[in-house]
């Protein structure tokens, strides 16, 4: 059964907290796709994760580029999963396709956004209603994720 994790962000951005999970997903041998809520969204974290951090590199690119099916990364504005992706992020609200296909499910919303929580209930809801299993997890003061539910 598909692993459904919820990461309430409130001490950070996305861009500061998706790099870091996209590299453990890497680091266990998984390919990612991170679905945004629009092309302008998966532009802006395309561009951002080519420079987010200067000692690093983490291969990723669009399902607009050549060669997007053999991604590790892959960010799309789409339901797709070219990359043969074991681990899904959602950000931005975005409306998520079939889940059983993966491993993992991240759903990531910003605490701050009221769209994006009520957003984030609903699929809990759902999903819930559904009879899957879910945990939540919420950002502590110091940026790490502590497990609330």
């Amino acid at each position: 059964m598909t692993e459904m994790l919820f990461y309430h962000l409130t001490e950070t951005r996305l861009e500061h907290a998706l790099p870091a999970l996209l590299e453990k997903s890497l680091q266990r041998g998984w390919r990612a796709v991170v679905q945004t809520g629009s092309e302008e969204r998966r532009d802006s974290i395309d561009q951002y994760l080519w420079t987010y951090r200067e000692e690093s590199f983490l291969p990723h690119g669009t399902d607009t580029a050549h060669y997007a099916d053999r991604q590790p990364v892959l960010v799309c504005a789409n339901q797709s999963n070219i990359n043969g992706a074991h681990i899904r992020f959602l950000v931005d609200g975005a409306t998520p396709p079939d889940l059983e296909a993966y491993e993992r499910v991240v759903f990531m919303f910003d605490g701050h956004d009221r769209e994006q929580l009520e957003t984030a209930r609903d699929h809990w809801k759902t999903l819930k209603d559904g009879g899957h299993a879910l945990t939540y997890w919420q950002q502590t003061p110091d940026r790490r994720w502590e497990r609330k539910a």
